[in-house]
């Protein structure tokens, strides 16, 4: 075909496209990533580790900023480690990525899981440390299976889900009994306690195929009667509890896909999601015993995470700069709720004070080259007209241009106008003050605003605010990301590509997620 079309054209080898080709790309969109990241004023990070099918260990790393009101995202490395990740070596590791990208000094926060390494590596790069939200939520989630009562009722269900999912007849039948039945022709599920929810979706799914499944087993075709004989061993005590747990355990499916969502899953949701999960799982009058051992155990978890005050104070805030949750702190607790506004109002000070200060003192002019020092108090008057003699006098010995020479007086007049106007301006503390109560003033935003872009969108009305948001609306609520690297990566280091080099693999996966 391409001797037809163009015999003169000799397609690049195998030799030119990987060693030629695909790091050149490479090196320029490596190049644009960090001309991102040299833009942005915060950046959140995330990073997990993974083994290949190959056994080689992998570190990622992935970046998150806002700009223009848009979460952007970047997979920075995926690189092969050989050393023992022990906390002190993954710090150097992270450390090593941040530097080479010049953004250390930006990052807000970082979130990872909840390994002991990951604990003493953020700790060695002193960045605060977000546990991932998701995975607390299936650690929470988990501790049900050391419950007996939870365990022998679980493992009568799994009996028969493996029952069906054994027999390829099992599944003909099924089939046709959902078709029968009229039922979503989905087949059962099993749970793996490592996955999460997996136990919440093999008895929501059990629920939604139990009348087919009653079908299914009385069919002739199906062997083995003593095995499809478990089915009708369940009781309706069994039933009755498969019911209450998908009531009780949905909520935590629920958050657990918050927390998970590529698009908006920010740190600020954690601590109302977790509001919401306290009430639900509040033990109550009429609750049954199954259902009462199931909210004590999963909240007595729950209650364990995010209580070190340097997490605890950084989640209030982000809250609070979240325009869809910033109320929900005052409803929890009024005390901590003006502790956070206390606190944000600090940060903007601390951020804007020095800069407004060198923002009216111009370099020449009203600084030290532009007036005399002096101990001897003076009126505004003399001030104002020493200020401005002596600023032209500088302004002669400076090198102007032709065009600079003949309005020299005329710049030094706006130069005084702009130093009036900016004394006249309000404080840097009475602008905060009010863009904070203006905006503690405001009704939430819906859950389906995207934060990022509502701060963008208001940034004229609340400067100082949307310039801190950036700092917490880009840092992340679990450590998906990662995971959907590794998931491209098991896609790239596959079992027919498992001689692939490491240098390689992390080049496909990097222009993969950043192109």
């Amino acid at each position: 075909m391409i001797n037809a079309l163009n015999p003169l054209y000799k397609p690049p080898t195998r030799h030119m496209l990987s060693n030629h080709f695909v790091p050149a790309w490479y090196n320029v969109e490596k190049q644009n990533v960090k001309s991102a990241l040299e833009k942005a004023s915060k950046v959140a990070i995330t990073s997990d580790g993974w083994t290949s099918i190959c056994q080689d260990h992998y570190l990622t790393v992935t970046a998150h900023y806002i700009t223009e009101g848009r979460m952007q995202q970047n997979v920075l490395v995926t690189k092969a480690v050989y050393r023992a990740q022990t906390g002190d070596v993954v710090a150097e590791e992270i450390g090593d990525v941040l530097d080479e990208y010049g953004i250390r000094e930006k990052v807000s926060a970082i979130t990872v899981d909840n390994a002991a390494n990951m604990d003493v590596a953020v700790k060695k790069l002193h960045i605060i440390k977000i546990g991932c939200f998701a995975h607390t939520l299936n650690l929470a989630a988990q501790t049900i299976y050391t419950l007996n009562s939870v365990a022998k009722w679980a493992a009568k269900i799994r009996e028969v889900v493996v029952w069906m999912k054994r027999s390829s007849m099992a599944k003909v039948v099924l089939r046709e009994k959902q078709d029968l039945l009229k039922i979503d022709k989905n087949s059962l599920l099993l749970d793996v306690k490592t996955r999460w929810n997996s136990l919440f979706l093999m008895i929501e799914r059990f629920l939604q195929q139990h009348s087919a499944l009653q079908a299914a087993s009385l069919d002739p075709r199906l062997r083995k009667p003593m095995e499809r004989d478990r089915l009708s061993k369940l009781t309706n005590e069994d039933y009755r509890k498969a019911e209450e747990f998908i009531e009780l355990m949905e909520i935590l499916y629920t958050s657990t896909l918050c927390a998970s969502n590529e698009k908006s899953s920010t740190c600020g949701q954690v601590l109302p999601i977790l509001q919401k999960l306290k009430n639900h799982f509040t033990v109550r009058d009429g609750d049954s015993l199954f259902v009462s051992c199931l909210k004590k155990t999963i909240w007595t978890d729950l209650s364990k995470r995010y209580q070190t005050d340097q997490v605890r104070n950084f989640l209030g805030e982000a809250t609070a700069m979240d325009p869809r949750f910033k109320h929900t702190l005052e409803e929890e607790d009024a005390e901590e709720d003006k502790t956070v506004w206390s606190r944000i109002k600090e940060k903007i000070l601390a951020a804007h004070d020095p800069a407004e200060t060198e923002q009216l003192t111009e370099p020449g002019v009203f600084g030290k080259e532009g007036r005399k020092q002096t101990d001897e108090p003076r009126g505004e008057e003399s001030e104002e007209s020493e200020d401005e003699t002596v600023s032209l006098q500088t302004r002669k010995k400076m090198k102007l241009t032709p065009l600079e020479k003949l309005f020299a007086e005329d710049d030094i007049l706006k130069l005084n106008t702009i130093k009036r106007v900016a004394a006249a301006a309000p404080a840097i503390k009475i602008r905060a003050e009010k863009e904070l109560e203006m905006y503690k003033a405001l009704p939430p935003a819906l859950t389906s605003e995207d934060p990022s872009a509502w701060w963008w969108r208001k940034r004229d009305v609340y400067p100082l605010l949307s310039d801190l948001a950036l700092s917490y609306l880009c840092v992340q609520a679990s450590s998906t990301p990662s995971e959907r690297v590794f998931s491209t990566a098991g896609d790239t280091i596959s079992t027919e590509r498992s001689r692939i080099l490491p240098e390689k693999a992390d080049m496909l996966i990097f222009l993969f997620k950043n192109c």
